[in-house]
C-alpha cells in the first residue's frame, strides 16, 4: 500500500481553524448552538507529558490535547495550540526554537513542529499513516519517530527517521513486533525504543551505522515503556506491573509511591530531568523531588437546545423506518426484508408487503435461494437460540436448516443452491466464524474460525470463493483499520487472500455495506464514502479497475438481481431500484406502519415497601394505581380501592422504578431472549449508542409496536468513525461530503442519540454536535475535550479505547486527576462508567447468582463467560478497578451525572455496574438514581422514578435495594409500559416455539 493524502479540511468550521490557527491567542471555534460557557483552573493534568526548554526556563505540556508553556517556576500555564488538535507529547528540539508533536487534527496522527509563542506552527508528515512519538536527535537535524505506515515488517509499527531539512523518511527497526517511543543515544549513533518482541514488553536499541538491533532491558511480568538517555547516557524508563507504575533510571526505581505516566523523561545538560506522575510536573536532580505547580484554563459548556421527545401515548399509525436489509429476488420483481420483528415480501412496483412470518420470534437477514422459491433467514421461532430456516414460498410452509450451538447470522445461497453460506457467531461482539451448510443433507462445514465481526458472505459465481468485509489493520498497537475484502476459498483447505479495491481507502461499514458479488461473477459492488459503487473483478475478486460512482445519496447494502445489471440498495429512509447499465434509478414505496402497543384498563399493586428514586427513603404498605401505561397515583394501601380491573399482591416485595441499561449494543446474535433476559433482571429500557444503521430503528419499533416482548429502545445508527474503523456497526466517514450524507440519514431515520467515536476529528465532531442538536438529539464519544467545550453531551466509558494508545480519562492504575474531574462536574455532563470487572465483586458477595436460572435465556458461551468472571478478569480488577472506582466518586462529587450502563448484553452485569458505584462510595440510593432518575433524565423519558405520571415501567423486588444494593437482582415481577410479566413467565416464553 502507498499513502494518500489525508481529506483536507473543507466545511466551514474547519475553514477557520486553517486560516486562523495559531494566532496570539489561538482563536477557538465558539461552540455551536446556545449553552453557558464556564471557564475554571485546573491544577494536575491526566495522561500528561512534559518537555523541559534546552535553557531550562520553560516547560512544555500537553494538557487534554493542547500544548502550553510553563514557567520552570511554575504558574499560569500559555496555551499556544488551539483545542483541536489533539496535540500529543512535546518535545523540544536543541536549539530551544521548535517544539515537535503529534496531532490528529486532520483525522491522522501527523508530526508537527511549533514555536514556543504559538507561531510558525508547521505539519512534517501526511498520508494513510499515523506517525507519533517524535524524539530529536542530539544535533537537531533528525526527528525519530514511530508510524505505522508499511515498510519492510509489515503492518506494525516501527520506529522512523525524518531528515527535518529534505523531509527524507528512512525506516529504522523492522521487526514484526510493535516499536514505539523512540529516544536518541546521547552521540546520535542509537535510537533505543520500546518494543513487543519477542513477547510482551521490553526496550530495544538499534544501532544506526550498521542497522543491527539487541535488547536492551526486560523486566519479568512487567511493561517497559517510554525509554530516555540522559546526558552521560542513563538510560530511564517507565515499568508498569501489578505494584502500580514507577519510574526507573538504570535499573533503580527512583520515584516511590508515586504514579508515574509512561511517557519519556526530559533531560537537561545537568543531569536533571523532568515527568510527569500523579497529575503533577516533577522535577528531580539526584534525590532532591521538586514538584512545578501550575494553573490552566480550561473551559466547558452545558449546551441548551429543545430535546426530541418520544410519544407513549398516541395510538395513531407510524411510518416504520426500520426496514432490514431488503434482498432483491432473482427476477428483479420482488425485495424480501425485515420489519416489525417479521420477514415481509414486497412486489418492487411497491404497495403494501406481506407479512410470511407473523410470530413473536425475532428475524433477522433474509435471502433468495437461486431460483427465486424459497428464503433463508435467521429466526428464533423454534425457541431458543435462532437458527437458519428456508421459507417454501410456494408451499408457504418454514423448515428448521440448522440445529446448532451458536448463532448463524447473514445467511446467503450459493449460486447452485445447494448450500447456504453465513457467520457462526460464536462470541462477544458479533465474533463469528464462517460456515456453509449443505441444504440437503444439513452438514455443516467450518471455512474460517472466529474472525472480529465479519460482514456478511458472498458467493462466487461458481461457487469456489466466498467473500467477506473485514478490518483490515495496519498494525496490532491499534484495532482500527479499512474494510476491505477478504476471499475464502470453499474447498475448506486454501488459505484466504485479501483483495483491496482501493488502497488505505475502507468499505463504508461491514455491517450492510458489501462486498456484494454479482451473480455472473464479473463485478463487485459495496458503498464507499457514503455512495453506491461498482466495479470489476476476476474469477477470484480480484480488482480489474477502479470503483465507479452510481449514487449521489447516502446508500446501503447493494443486492444484486440474477441479471447483474439491477441492483436494489437503501437511501436513508427509502429503497431504490438501479440499473448499472443506463443509471436509471427508481424508488420502491413501501406502504408500512404500526400502532402504538399500549394496555388499557386499571391496575393496583399493593406493594409492602417502596422506593421512588427521588427521596431517599423506603416508603411502606403502598399501592400503585395504572391506568392504561401510565401511574396515575400512589396512595397508601387500601383494600376498598382493589375493585376493579387488575389486581397484583405484592405486600412481601418492594417496587422500584424499572431499571435503564444507558449502554448495551442491542445485536440480532441473541434473538429476542434478549429482551426478555432484559425484562427479566429488571430492565424497562435499553440505550443503545451504536448500532447497524437499520437494525436499531427495527429494534425500537419492533418493542413499541409490541411485537418483540422487551424493553423499550432509544437508538443510535452507526459509530461515526473517520476513515479507520473497527466495529461492524461503526462507519468509515471518508469526509465532510459523505458526514453531511450520514447526518441527514440520522434525521431520516430518526436516531434517538449520535456517537462520535474514537478516530473523528474534533473538529468534525463539533458539526455532529451541531447537526444532532438542531434535531433535539444528545451526542456522546469517549472523548472529553474538547468535547466538553464543543458541548457533547455525554461521555461512554471510563476507560475503554483510545485512538491515542492510553485514555485522556485515567492515568495508570485507573486514575483520574483534577483536569478530568473538572471537566465532568463543571460542565454537569453525563458519565457512563462501565465499570469492566464489576461482575467479579458482585459475584463475590453472592456466589449463588451465578446459578441464576435466567442466565438459561443466553448462549453457552455468554452463560460461561458470567461463570468464570473471576478467573477471567481477575487480573483486570487488581490494577486499575480501585482506581477507577476512587476517580468516579471523586467525579459524582464534583457534579458529573453519572449513568449506569454496561457495555455489554447480558444483563446481569447492570446488577454489578451498580454495585460497583457503592463500592466506590456512592450510596445505594445514588447508585439505584444511576440506573433510574439520571438515566431517564438523559433519555428526556417519562419514567425512571414512581410517581403519578410516569410511564409505568416498575420492578418488584425482594429486599430493600437502600439497605444492600444487590437487592435490585432479586426480581420476581416486572411491569413494563404497564405489562406485567413474572420472571418464570418470561424464561417458560423463551423455550416455546413463537
Amino acid at each position: 500500500m502507498t499513502p494518500t493524502t489525508k481529506t483536507s479540511l473543507l466545511v466551514s468550521v474547519a475553514t477557520l481553524l486553517v486560516t486562523a490557527a495559531y494566532a496570539a491567542p489561538p482563536v477557538q471555534p465558539t461552540p455551536p448552538g446556545a449553552g453557558q460557557r464556564l471557564g475554571f483552573d485546573v491544577h494536575e493534568g491526566t495522561s500528561m507529558s512534559v518537555s523541559v526548554s534546552p535553557d531550562g526556563k520553560s516547560y512544555a505540556i500537553d494538557l487534554q490535547g493542547s500544548l502550553w508553556i510553563v514557567s520552570a517556576t511554575g504558574g499560569r500555564a500559555t496555551l499556544i495550540t488551539d483545542y483541536f488538535n489533539d496535540a500529543r507529547q512535546p518535545a523540544w528540539s536543541p536549539d530551544g526554537k521548535q517544539i515537535a508533536y503529534f496531532a490528529f487534527r486532520e483525522g491522522g496522527y501527523d508530526l508537527w513542529t511549533i514555536a514556543a509563542d504559538g507561531t510558525g506552527a508547521k505539519r512534517l508528515t501526511e498520508g494513510a499513516y499515523d506517525d507519533r512519538e517524535p524524539a530529536w536527535s542530539p544535533d537537531g537535524r533528525t526527528i525519530a519517530f514511530s508510524s505505522d505506515r508499511l515498510g519492510k515488517g509489515g503492518a506494525n509499527y516501527n520506529i522512523w527517521t525524518l531528515d527535518t531539512a529534505t523531509g527524507t523518511l528512512t525506516q529504522i527497526s523492522s521487526d514484526a513486533g510493535e516499536d514505539r517511543m523512540p529516544s536518541w543515544s546521547p552521540d546520535g549513533k542509537e535510537i533505543a525504543y520500546a518494543s513487543t518482541r519477542p513477547a510482551g514488553s521490553a526496550l530495544w536499541i538499534t544501532t544506526l551505522a550498521t542497522n543491527t538491533e539487541r535488547s536492551l532491558k526486560a523486566v519479568p511480568g512487567a511493561r517497559l515503556d517510554a525509554p530516555s538517555y540522559g546526558p552521560s547516557s542513563q538510560l530511564a524508563y517507565v515499568v508498569a506491573d501489578a505494584k502500580g507504575s514507577r519510574l526507573e533510571v538504570d535499573g533503580k526505581s527512583v520515584s516511590g509511591d508515586e504514579n508515574v505516566f509512561p511517557f519519556r523523561v526530559s533531560w537537561q545538560p545537568s543531569g536533571r530531568y523532568a515527568y510527569v506522575s500523579d497529575g503533577k510536573i516533577r522535577q528531580r536532580s539526584g534525590s532532591r523531588l521538586t514538584t512545578i505547580p501550575f494553573d490552566a484554563r480550561l473551559e466547558v459548556t452545558r449546551p441548551s437546545y429543545t430535546r426530541a421527545k418520544h410519544d407513549y401515548d398516541s395510538t395513531a399509525p407510524r411510518r416504520a423506518l426500520g426496514v432490514v436489509k431488503p434482498a432483491l429476488s432473482p427476477d428483479g420483481s420482488q425485495v424480501a426484508f425485515v420489519a416489525l420483528g417479521d420477514v415481509w415480501l414486497l412486489p418492487t412496483k411497491g404497495g403494501k408487503p406481506e407479512n410470511l412470518t407473523k410470530d413473536s420470534a425475532m428475524d433477522a437477514d433474509v435471502a433468495w435461494s437461486p431460483d427465486g422459491g424459497s428464503l433463508v433467514y435467521t429466526s428464533d421461532k423454534g425457541g431458543g437460540l435462532p437458527q437458519l430456516w428456508i421459507r417454501d414460498l410456494k408451499a408457504g410452509k418454514d423448515r428448521q436448516l440448522t440445529n446448532i450451538d451458536t448463532q448463524p447470522l447473514g445467511a446467503t445461497w450459493s449460486p447452485d443452491g445447494t448450500r447456504v453460506a453465513f457467520l457462526d457467531v460464536d462470541g462477544m461482539w458479533g465474533v463469528a466464524g464462517v460456515c456453509f451448510i449443505d441444504v440437503a443433507t444439513g452438514k455443516v462445514t467450518r471455512l474460517q474460525g472466529s474472525l472480529g465481526q465479519p460482514g456478511s458472505p458472498t458467493w462466487s459465481a461458481d461457487g469456489r470463493y466466498l467473500a467477506i468485509g473485514l478490518s483490515y489493520k495496519f498494525s496490532a498497537s491499534f484495532r482500527e483499520g479499512t474494510n476491505q475484502i477478504l476471499v475464502i476459498p470453499a474447498d475448506g483447505k486454501s488459505e484466504p487472500f485479501w483483495q483491496v479495491p482501493q488502497e488505505n481507502v475502507s468499505i463504508d461499514t461491514r455491517g450492510g455495506g458489501g462486498p456484494a458479488w454479482s451473480p455472473d461473477g464479473t463485478k463487485m459492488a459495496a458503498i464507499y464514502d457514503g455512495l453506491l459503487k461498482v466495479w470489476p473483478v476476476g474469477p477470484d475478486g480480484k480488482p480489474e479497475g477502479p470503483p465507479r460512482t452510481y449514487t449521489n445519496e447516502i446508500s446501503y447494502f447493494p443486492s444484486w438481481a440474477a441479471d447483474s445489471r439491477t441492483l436494489t440498495y437503501q437511501s436513508a429512509d427509502k429503497v431504490k431500484k438501479l440499473d448499472i447499465e443506463n443509471g436509471q434509478i427508481t424508488e420502491i414505496p413501501i406502504d408500512l406502519s404500526y400502532t402504538l402497543a399500549k394496555p388499557t384498563g386499571r391496575t393496583v399493586i399493593h406493594v409492602g415497601a417502596l422506593v421512588d428514586s427521588i427521596t431517599d427513603v423506603t416508603q411502606k404498605n403502598k399501592d400503585i394505581i395504572i391506568d392504561g401505561n401510565r401511574i396515575t397515583a400512589i396512595v397508601d394501601h387500601n383494600p376498598a380501592g382493589h375493585g376493579g380491573g387488575t389486581f397484583i399482591d405484592a405486600s412481601g416485595l418492594t417496587a422500584i422504578p424499572g431499571l435503564i441499561e444507558h449502554h448495551a449494543h442491542v445485536q440480532k446474535d441473541f434473538g429476542a431472549n434478549a429482551h426478555r433476559a432484559w425484562l427479566a433482571y429488571g430492565i424497562t429500557t435499553v440505550r443503545d449508542p451504536g448500532n447497524q444503521p437499520y437494525d436499531g430503528v427495527e429494534d425500537r419499533e419492533a418493542a413499541e409496536a409490541g411485537v418483540r416482548i422487551g424493553p423499550r429502545i432509544y437508538t443510535n445508527g452507526p459509530l461515526l468513525e473517520w476513515q479507520r474503523v473497527y466495529y461492524k456497526m461503526g462507519v468509515a466517514v471518508a469526509g465532510p461530503a459523505h458526514l453531511e450524507r450520514e447526518l441527514e440519514r440520522a434525521r431520516l431515520l430518526k436516531y434517538d442519540m449520535m456517537k462520535s467515536y474514537v478516530r473523528m476529528p474534533d473538529v468534525y465532531q463539533r458539526r455532529i454536535v451541531e447537526a444532532a442538536h438542531q434535531m433535539g438529539i444528545p451526542v456522546t464519544g469517549h472523548e472529553i475535550f474538547p468535547a466538553a467545550y464543543t458541548g457533547v453531551d455525554a461521555t461512554e466509558h471510563l476507560g475503554a479505547t483510545s485512538r491515542r494508545g492510553y485514555s485522556p480519562k485515567q492515568a495508570p492504575q485507573g486514575r483520574a486527576y483534577e483536569d478530568v474531574i473538572q471537566l465532568f462536574g463543571k460542565s454537569q455532563r453525563v458519565l457512563t462508567p462501565t465499570n469492566f470487572g464489576a461482575l467479579i465483586g458482585l459475584l463475590d458477595k453472592n456466589p449463588s447468582f451465578r446459578d441464576d436460572p435466567r442466565l438459561s435465556l443466553y448462549p453457552g458461551w455468554a452463560q460461561k463467560s458470567v461463570k468464570e468472571q473471576n478467573s477471567m478478569l481477575a487480573g483486570l480488577r487488581a490494577s486499575t478497578f480501585a482506581g477507577s472506582l476512587k476517580s468516579l466518586k471523586a467525579m459524582h462529587d464534583a457534579g458529573t451525572k453519572v449513568a449506569a450502563g454496561t457495555d455489554t448484553t447480558i444483563a446481569i452485569n447492570l446488577h454489578a455496574e451498580i454495585a460497583s458505584y457503592v463500592d466506590a462510595g456512592l450510596t445505594p440510593f445514588q447508585a439505584l438514581q444511576a440506573a433510574t432518575f439520571v438515566s431517564a433524565q438523559d433519555l428526556n423519558l417519562d419514567a425512571g422514578t414512581l410517581e403519578a405520571g410516569k410511564l409505568a415501567d416498575i420492578v418488584l423486588i425482594q429486599g430493600d435495594p437502600r439497605a444492600n444494593i444487590a437487592n435490585t437482582f432479586n426480581v420476581r415481577t416486572v411491569i413494563t409500559n404497564g405489562v406485567p410479566y413474572t420472571v418464570q413467565q418470561l424464561i417458560d416464553q423463551a423455550k416455546k416455539p413463537q
